[in-house]
């Protein structure tokens, strides 16, 4: 399996103007719960571009990444007070 996490460090640390990011709000379309028939999902209207880098030759395709950062750190991330192992 890849390091998808360390691909994303990497790609923030050294090329931060060529990663798109997208808040899913803002592309949402409709979403579900899951229940006894069909898992949950997540329908997202994304630019023809992306998904054309999702299909074709694996060794081709754009690594599409769903993060998730949790209330509590973003926070964090707001507040400015530095707690111990936290480095800015």
């Amino acid at each position: 399996m890849e390091n998808h996490a360390e691909k994303l460090r990497f790609a923030l640390e050294k090329y931060p103007q060529k990663v798109e990011l997208a808040p899913i709000e803002e592309l949402l379309l409709d979403t579900a719960r899951r229940n006894e028939k069909r898992p949950a999902y997540v329908k997202l209207a994304v630019p023809d571009e992306m998904v054309k880098a999702l299909r074709g030759k694996r060794d081709r395709r754009d690594i599409v990444l769903l993060v998730r950062i949790p209330s509590e750190v973003q926070e964090r991330a707001d507040s400015p007070i530095v707690l111990p192992g936290e480095v800015r």
